[in-house]
């Protein structure tokens, strides 16, 4: 059944998240990071220019700090997911302060080469690739889920508060103090944030199973996002969304050198302008969020770029320009801000750290794509050209909405259930034990046979979602009401993850089948465990081994 897009309705006021005292100590020590991490940016760029010639060295350290986020974002959601996210948040900062230490006294005593400028900065992207997706999943740990909308919005606020002064401030702090002061001021804006997460102490639930290794969690999280339709849709519109939306910041410098023909002071403005456009997106999403639906959010946020885009190629002035871009900031942090929100209000607490690090590496890899398609178009036919090819491939993106709409998030309870209790076993099995197999017993009616095709349809998709392997519905030919459903899971452990990873809202597809059922009958369960046979001595405790352990279903 096709899930409405239109946002939950509001039934009470919603907290503002600056009330919650964590999420508003975090969220201005973030901030000031942030300001120390544009400081750093510009401080960076500008030491490889008196390092180098080249432009593409000077280009590469944007693409150093870039690049790890690419490649360690799912193995940070991985980490996110299955350690406490505030020590590693903790490590994370740690890690950036001691890194950009070292970058300022190796600049201060003038002992770097381009090379060594791109490890540190490289560096330091990891350690922002590590500390993201646990940071953006403990927004959830913060505040009430209803109020979470509005703290993504304030999130994305911040940062580009941070970016619409940050590079000027980075600019005057490497006029004054040299490329060694903004590294320095970079370093102490890491200090405020480890303190508040030091004195942090959330109220975590306790873990009942020790933590999966990261190879298996990533696979996992790879594994949820390929089964849930919405995240995937999610996925899919953020990428093209961003392929057409890092046109505008990546040509930005072009447009004030080119068509506003203006120097340096003109390209900050140009920024400064986009990021209070990104401010009022950010301030004007809650009372939009209540009146339409989401995907009318997002095809509102298109507009604004391609409304954007396009006066930005016309303009030649800095008085039609800087009002464009501040349309196309808006609808920036518009669209960003509301995916974000989907894929978290999408996933359950176990893997939203994944979910949020797929949905940051679609969002990146889009952007790269797009910054590179769009600059080619602007260096072969003209930077108006390339902005007025990024607004129709912006236009398309929002008619993508009319075949695949971005559905609307909170509607499902992905709280966990709860209600799974480790079963005891005749045979002693141990967390490695395995394979497993579990079968189901069924008995449907033949007049309820389609209806109980359709719910099993969506368990199967429930079940692989989780964890669950070679998933099959069988058929008994000598007793057509029996039906018997079929799985396998790796280990004993890797069971007990999945039927811990039942939410409420999966609850309602077993009620359903189970009121299919003749009379209701409650399924049977049985648990078995593989073991070879053939030249093999076979004990009397391995025989037992093969014996089914049969339950009733709870």
């Amino acid at each position: 059944m096709p899930q409405s897009t239109r946002m939950p309705a509001l039934t009470e006021p919603v907290p503002s998240p600056f009330s919650v005292p964590i999420f508003r100590n975090v969220w201005l020590a973030s901030m000031s990071s942030n300001f120390g991490g544009l400081v750093q940016a510009v401080g960076a760029s500008w030491l490889m220019t008196s390092l180098t010639s080249s432009a593409q060295m000077v280009a590469l350290v944007q693409a150093s700090t870039a690049l790890p986020i690419m490649l360690f974002s799912l193995a940070a959601g991985a980490i996110a997911d299955n350690l406490d996210r505030r020590r590693v948040m903790l490590v994370a900062q740690c890690f950036m302060l001691v890194t950009s230490a070292l970058l300022a006294f190796f600049a201060w005593n003038e002992w770097l080469s381009p090379l060594g400028l791109l490890a540190f900065t490289f560096a330091i992207g990891c350690g922002t690739a590590l500390n993201n997706p646990s940071w953006q999943a403990s927004v959830g740990d913060m505040v009430p889920r209803s109020a979470l909308p509005g703290a993504v919005a304030l999130n994305s606020m911040g940062f580009n508060i941070a970016r619409s002064l940050g590079p000027a401030i980075g600019g005057g702090i490497v006029a004054v103090a040299g490329a060694a002061g903004a590294f320095a001021v970079n370093t102490l804006s890491y200090v405020g944030l480890i303190v508040v997460l030091a004195r942090w102490r959330p109220g975590m639930p306790r873990r009942v199973l020790p933590p999966e290794r990261i190879d298996v969690a990533m696979s996992a999280g790879l594994r949820y996002v390929a089964m849930s339709p919405n995240i995937r849709t999610v996925l899919l519109r953020s990428c093209v969304f961003g392929v057409a939306a890092a046109a505008i910041p990546a040509l930005m410098p072009v447009v004030a050198r080119d068509l506003v023909t203006g120097g340096p002071l003109t390209y900050g403005i140009l920024l400064g302008a986009f990021g209070v456009g990104a401010v009022i997106g950010a301030l004007s999403s809650g009372r939009l969020r209540a009146r339409l639906t989401t995907e009318s959010i997002v095809r509102l946020a298109s507009l604004a770029l391609v409304a954007g885009a396009v006066g930005a190629s016309l303009s030649r002035s800095m008085a039609l320009t800087a009002p464009a871009l501040m349309l196309a900031g808006s609808g920036w942090v518009l669209a960003l801000s509301t995916f974000n929100v989907t894929v978290q209000l999408s996933s359950p607490r176990w893997v939203v750290g994944r979910a949020l690090a797929l949905y940051q590496m679609a969002v990146f890899g889009g952007m790269a794509g797009g910054a590179w398609v769009f600059g080619w178009v602007a260096e072969a036919h003209g930077v108006s050209q390339g902005l007025l090819a990024a607004a129709a491939a912006q236009a398309l993106g929002g008619l993508l909405g009319y075949v695949m709409p971005v559905p609307g998030s909170g509607h499902d309870d992905l709280a966990p259930l709860n209600m799974f209790r480790e079963p005891q076993t005749a045979v002693p099995v141990h967390a490695r034990s395995g394979p497993i197999v579990i079968t189901i017993e069924h008995r449907i009616a033949e007049a309820n046979v389609p209806a109980f095709l359709a719910a099993m349809n969506e368990r199967r998709r429930i079940f692989r979602r989780d964890g669950a392997r070679r998933w099959t519905l069988l058929r008994d030919l000598g007793d057509p009401e029996l039906w018997i459903e079929r799985f396998h899971m790796p280990t004993w452990l890797e069971y007990l993850r999945d039927s811990h990873r039942m939410t409420k809202a999966d609850l309602e597809n077993a009620q359903v089948i189970r009121a299919l059922h003749i009379d209701q009958h409650e399924p049977r369960i049985h648990r078995m465990i593989e073991r070879p046979v053939g030249s093999m001595a076979v004990s009397g405790r391995e025989m037992g081994d093969v014996m089914t352990d049969t339950t009733r279903a709870s």
